[in-house]
């Protein structure tokens, strides 16, 4: 079985799934048809002074879809409502290289442990709640787990300009 990654109307990634999960039961796809992941993330954000966790979608409007994609499996997970498409050339599905599935389940390449999940993700906006730009709000660049840390481009007297906080002096603004 090969990974692929199928394209479904925004909002409708935990119901496709359960769709696929229940429409193979005790049928010939139970066999073809693996693990269906909806990538999450644990993210942060202050609420009334409260660190409240929450999970977030990495990809809105995709879900991974572990099969033997025949025909008839290509069109059974086709004809779920919600699910406009496999993601790949024309009608052609192009599964996943294993490199990329191996960063979706969380393992690394190098020694096959579980990379830890990230709070942000570049693209976020966020606001700076702590630290000599408390209350900017700019965009997360750069992630470095390591020394905990952020890159945010802020706009200081009118100009981009990245800075560097730690990941606990910003809040994800949704």
């Amino acid at each position: 079985m090969k990974w692929y990654v199928v394209h479904t109307y925004a909002s409708h990634e935990f119901k496709i799934k359960e769709a696929i999960e229940k429409g193979k039961i005790d049928t010939e796809f139970d066999g073809k048809i693996g693990q269906i992941l909806v990538p999450t993330q644990k993210t942060f954000h202050i609420k009334d002074g409260k660190k409240i966790e929450k999970e977030k979608k990495v990809f809105n409007s995709y879900i991974i879809v572990e099969a033997e994609l025949t025909s008839e499996v290509n069109n059974f997970i086709r004809s779920i409502s919600g699910v406009t498409n496999f993601l790949g050339t024309g009608k052609k599905a192009i599964p996943l290289a294993e490199s990329e599935v191996n960063r979706l389940l969380g393992i690394s390449e190098r020694d096959g442990s579980d990379t830890a999940t990230y709070d942000f993700l570049p693209g976020d906006m966020i606001k700076i709640n702590a630290g000599p730009f408390t209350d900017f709000n700019g965009i997360v660049q750069k992630v470095n787990l390591d020394q905990k840390k952020i890159i945010v481009e802020v706009t200081v007297f009118g100009r981009v300009t990245p800075v560097e906080v730690l990941i606990d002096q910003v809040e994800v603004i949704h």
